[in-house]
């Protein structure tokens, strides 16, 4: 019976260690803040600025293409016009000049379009035009918004590097003294909870926010069985066991 009070006993230091650890990373991740999400999101913001205004850019060099395209389509009717014209000086009989104007007809009509088309794009430049000035100016701002987002990021990390790497040494160490089947109830339940608590101390007659019995809380002090919250689930432990086992444990 002894020696399984003192492996019991053992696993229950352990998790407690490892918890506690565990809680201190957290509250070196918390001490950097949102600053690594917040970066991500003004990197996608940006990245897809820069797509809009590449975008934009490749409308406005196509409608460029197409102004040109209608450019030109005016000078070779205005030609075929005058070339017409002086036939038409030349021709023979009705049916000739007929002929004639009829293609005369169709060069103005394609003058007439490629001009349309033309004070089209006018419009559709000037407003893409707009578009973009606007997008850089806010891509600059992202931009410069990031840079000290980065640089706060780098300060904090830096500062808590050492911390964050020790800490993972001693949550290897930690984890490597509880059984499996106790270190994989202990990350289920880790999973379950925001605040990341598996383990939670018996203080003042309650553990976790809830009322523990008289009778369980003697058990608990036993420190001889793993004992969970009914309502939680959670591993509940002394909190003299607590502080006992986490005392050689800092940052």
């Amino acid at each position: 019976m002894g020696t399984t009070e003192t492996k019991i006993s053992a696993q229950l230091r352990a998790l407690i260690r490892l918890q506690h650890i565990d809680t201190l990373i957290y509250q070196v991740v918390k001490e950097r803040g949102d600053l690594p999400e917040e970066i991500r999101d003004l990197e996608d913001e940006s990245a897809g600025l820069q797509t809009r205004i590449n975008k934009i850019k490749q409308e406005q060099e196509d409608i460029e293409q197409s102004r040109r395209r209608s450019e030109f389509d005016i000078e070779e009717a205005e030609s075929m016009i005058k070339k017409y014209e002086e036939q038409q000086l030349q021709v023979r009989n009705n049916r000739e000049f007929d002929a004639l104007t009829k293609e005369i007809e169709v060069q103005r009509e394609r003058i007439f379009e490629a001009k349309e088309l033309i004070s089209d794009t006018e419009g559709t430049l000037e407003e893409s035009s707009v578009q973009i000035e606007e997008a850089q100016e806010r891509h600059k701002e992202l931009e410069n918004i990031l840079g000290e987002k980065r640089t706060q990021l780098e300060e904090v990390l830096s500062t808590t590097e050492k911390q964050m790497s020790d800490l993972e040494e001693l949550k290897k160490e930690a984890e490597s003294l509880v059984d499996e089947r106790y270190l994989r109830a202990y990350k289920r339940l880790r999973n379950r909870y925001r605040d990341g608590r598996a383990v939670v101390r018996l203080n003042r007659g309650a553990a976790g926010g809830f009322a523990v019995p008289p009778q369980r809380q003697m058990e608990i002090r036993q420190r001889n069985r793993i004992i969970p919250c009914e309502q939680t689930g959670r591993i509940i432990v002394d909190n003299e066991f607590y502080e006992e086992a986490t005392g050689d444990l800092s940052i």
